[in-house]
């Protein structure tokens, strides 16, 4: 893999695809900088070896053009706290000011560019856009492993730009190699953790996971599919009522493959979909037409737990229950403690980004884990067995 271990910056200008679309409050605050702190590592190695920093990104989706909400000027003070150096600002990805920030930068500088998504040519791949960022620097370095799976402008049609000077950043490396590690080589017994609201956002990954894995335990969401499919009484709960048939052709592929499928047996039935609404454990099979199951009880907790703690490679995508709401986040919580303490027992654990990075977050055990994935999306179609447009782009 060519990282930027296989240069030394000293007097060039390294633009940088990063992914800082970052959480921001009401208040333009940063509520978590998982994101930012992965890429710091690789911006510190360019600084050091006495090199410039451009650094462009996205952050949310903007739909029309230059957003305030969406300004990457709201991390900018964040950033430079991070890095120890003051982070200069242009407040257009391109053009002709940016053009000359870029061109005065100087060695142990950086510069952050606005929102990427602020024009519509970079989810579109557009070569233009694509050349004119280019002209921004010397090297093109991509960091951002969160947007690997778009073939966008800034993540794959770039590179085209830079023939013999285009490398991963430590972020992207770390991310590439721990999903490697877990899909091509992992100690056995490997156990597959899939929450989240929808079977049909897994489909693919759990098909391919069937090959793989000696234990899939499925809770969140998608497994009232699953409970409804064999016939039980689910109440107001999240189902996919056009999946039940394909729910009941994974368990029966899951069984041909000699694959343990472990689902919930009991659950968290609430009234209504509330931090506050009266609930109590029972049978997942049995939720009266008027409640809903809004996380996966005890007896499933401590069964997954089970599982879990005599795994040596975990895999962990997608939430048990309404983690957000404290009242319903004890089946999420008691995975987490099951996946540190195998983790500390010498077991690979690697959590997949999105709301499973914000459940091991929440719960202040992101350091307990082997690694937590900064791409949700990418790291699922990474496991799906998909090429990546941002990885290919690379190593051609």
């Amino acid at each position: 893999m060519k990282t930027i271990d296989n240069l030394d910056f000293s007097g060039k200008k390294a633009l940088i695809r990063v992914d800082f679309n970052v959480p921001l409050d009401e208040h333009y605050h940063i509520t978590d900088d998982n994101r930012i702190q992965g890429a710091a590592p690789t911006i510190k190695k360019i600084l050091n070896d006495g090199g410039g920093v451009i650094l462009m990104s996205h952050l949310g989706r903007p739909k029309e053009g230059p957003t305030e909400k969406f300004s990457l000027k709201h991390i900018v003070k964040h950033l430079s706290d991070v890095l120890g150096v003051p982070v200069q600002f242009a407040d257009d990805c391109i053009g002709e000011e940016t053009k000359a920030k870029a061109a005065a930068l100087k060695s142990g500088e950086v510069l952050l560019l606005e929102n990427l998504r602020f024009y519509k040519e970079e989810e579109k791949g557009d070569r233009d856009f694509a050349e004119k960022l280019a002209t921004l620097g010397d090297v093109y370095v991509n960091d951002a492993f969160g947007t690997a799976h778009r073939a966008h402008a800034s993540t794959a049609v770039i590179v085209q730009f830079f023939p013999k000077a285009k490398y991963f950043g430590y972020l992207m490396a770390a991310e590439v190699g721990n999903a490697e590690r877990v899909l091509n080589n992992p100690e056995r017994p490997f156990t597959a953790i899939m929450g989240g609201a929808k079977v049909s956002d897994k489909l693919e990954l759990i098909a391919a996971l069937l090959d793989k894995v000696d234990n899939l335990i499925i809770g969140g969401g998608m497994a009232y599919t699953f409970v409804k499919a064999r016939g039980g009484e689910i109440g107001k709960s999240l189902v996919e009522l056009d999946k039940l048939d394909l729910a009941n052709d994974l368990v029966k592929k899951a069984e041909e493959k000699g694959v343990n499928l472990v689902l919930p047996t009991d659950s968290q039935i609430a009234d209504e979909f509330a931090p506050d609404s009266p609930a109590y454990n029972g049978p997942n099979d049995e939720i009266p037409a008027d409640k809903m199951g809004l996380d996966i009880g005890r007896e499933s907790g401590e069964h997954f737990a089970q599982v879990i703690l005599a795994s040596n490679t975990i895999l962990w995508n997608g939430p048990m229950g309404v983690f957000e709401m404290d009242k319903f986040a004890k089946g999420t919580k008691a995975v987490a403690d099951a996946v540190v303490a195998a983790t500390e027992r010498g077991a690979f654990s690697l959590i997949g980004g999105g709301d499973s990075a914000a459940a091991v977050s929440k719960f202040g055990m992101t350091e307990h884990v082997s690694y937590v994935s900064t791409g949700g999306g990418a790291l699922l179609e990474y496991m799906e067995g998909k090429e990546l447009p941002g990885v290919k782009a690379i190593n051609e």
